[in-house]
C-alpha cells in the first residue's frame, strides 16, 4: 500500500501531559508533573514543529501506587483556554464528560473556547469513565448501563448543537429539559466546532458517526485497531456518511534501535505495579467481556502502544500502521515532551510529509 497515502492530509497531534506520570506507569521515566508550565511548553513546541492538534483528557481520580499515577491533574477546558491563548495555529481539543456538565453549560464553555482560540477549538466527548471518578462526587448513575450512557450522550450532544445554532431552545427529553433556553454567543466556527469521541462498540461508533466527525479507535494491537477502524467506516457508509478514525501511540525514539529498546526496558523496570493494578481494576472488563485494550497495555507499564527506534524505523512503522488500519490521524504521547517530541517533529514528521 506504500505510496497510496498523502501524509500531508494525515493529522498528527499530541496528547498533552495534563496528569502526573504521563502515559507510562513507572518511576524511572522523565518526570511529568501535570503542571500548566509543562503543558504550555509542550503546546507551543507542538505548534512550532508543525503538529496539527493538541488534546487534553479530563481526569478526576488517579490509580494510587508509589507514583500516585494520574493523581494530580488539571481541568481540561480551563487548561485549553490558556493554551488557546498561548498558540495561534494548532487545533485545540478539550475534553468534556457528558455525565458531569449540563449541555447548556458545556455549549457556552465551548463557544467561549472557540472565541479565545479564534475558531480552533474541538470537543472531545466522553460518555462514561472510571466509575470511582464520578462516584466520589456522587455523580455516577448506577441506573445507566453502557448503552444508556451513550443514549444520554446522544441527547446531550443534540442539545448542545441546538444551543450552538438556534436563538431559543425548548427541549423535553429523557435526560434533559430546557425551556426557552438561550445561549449566546455562538461558536466562531461554521457550522460548529469539530467533535471527536473514543469508542469501540457498535453503540459507541454509531454515536460518533451520528453526532461527530472523528472517532478514536483502540485495540491491543494494530490488527485490532484496523478492525475497529474498518468497522467504523463500514457503519458510516451504511448510513451514507463518512467518519475519520484516529488512534493513539507512544513515540520512543533513539539514535539506534538498541538505545530506544534500552529506554523502554528502563521504564518497564520502574513499573509501579500497585498503580497498574489500580488502573486495571478501574477499567476492568470491556462490554464484550474481554479485557480492555488500555488495561492490557498497562500490564507492560506503557499505556499507549509503542512505536520505537530510529527516525527511519519510526517513520516506516507509522506508514505501515496508517496504511494497514486506514487511519486519518494519530494522537501521540512521549516519555519526554521536550526531547522526544523534538525528535519526532524534526526528524520523523518531515520524512512523512516530504
Amino acid at each position: 500500500m506504500s505510496g497510496t497515502v498523502d501524509y500531508n492530509n494525515i493529522d498528527f497531534g499530541v496528547f498533552l501531559p495534563i496528569t502526573n506520570g504521563g502515559w507510562i506507569i513507572s518511576d524511572t521515566t522523565p518526570k511529568i508533573y501535570g503542571s500548566y508550565e509543562q503543558n504550555r511548553s509542550a503546546a507551543i513546541l507542538a505548534e512550532e514543529l508543525g503538529l496539527d492538534f493538541i488534546m487534553s483528557m479530563a481526569k478526576w481520580r488517579g490509580y494510587g501506587g508509589r507514583t500516585n499515577h494520574w493523581g494530580t491533574s488539571l481541568e481540561s477546558m480551563t487548561m485549553m483556554a490558556g493554551l488557546a491563548e498561548a498558540t495561534k495555529k494548532v487545533k485545540v481539543y478539550a475534553t468534556v464528560h457528558t455525565l458531569l456538565y449540563h449541555p447548556a453549560v458545556a455549549a457556552k464553555m465551548f463557544a467561549t473556547l472557540d472565541q479565545i482560540s479564534n475558531g480552533r477549538v474541538g470537543m472531545n466527548v466522553v460518555s462514561g469513565s472510571y466509575s470511582k471518578e464520578f462516584s466520589q462526587m456522587g455523580m455516577w448513575p448506577e441506573n445507566l448501563d453502557h448503552g444508556a450512557r451513550y443514549d444520554l450522550a446522544k441527547e446531550w450532544m443534540q442539545v448542545v448543537k441546538k444551543l450552538w445554532s438556534e436563538d431559543r431552545v425548548n427541549h423535553e427529553g429523557q435526560y434533559f429539559q430546557l425551556k426557552d433556553c438561550m445561549s449566546d454567543p455562538k461558536p466562531v466556527q461554521n457550522p460548529r466546532p469539530s467533535i471527536i469521541c473514543a469508542g469501540a462498540s457498535d453503540k459507541g461508533l454509531s454515536f460518533t458517526i451520528d453526532e461527530g466527525d472523528a472517532c478514536f479507535v483502540g485495540g491491543k494491537d494494530v490488527q485490532e485497531i484496523a478492525k475497529v477502524s474498518a468497522r467504523a467506516k463500514e457503519i458510516a457508509r451504511d448510513r451514507n456518511k463518512t467518519i475519520k478514525t484516529y488512534a493513539m501511540f507512544g513515540i520512543y525514539p533513539g539514535e539506534t534501535e538498541e538505545e530506544a529498546n534500552a529506554k523502554i526496558q528502563l521504564y518497564q523496570e520502574g513499573a509501579d505495579r500497585e498503580a497498574i493494578m489500580g488502573l486495571m481494576e478501574s477499567y476492568g472488563l470491556a462490554v464484550d467481556g474481554k479485557e480492555s485494550s488500555i488495561s492490557a497495555r498497562a500490564r507492560t507499564a506503557l499505556m499507549s502502544q509503542p512505536i520505537s527506534g530510529t527516525a527511519e524505523t519510526i517513520t516506516a512503522r507509522i506508514r505501515e500502521i496508517i496504511e494497514t488500519a486506514n487511519l486519518d490521524g494519530m494522537m501521540l504521547t512521549f516519555p519526554d515532551y521536550d526531547a522526544d517530541m523534538r525528535f519526532f517533529g524534526e526528524r520523523v514528521l518531515p520524512r512523512l510529509r516530504g
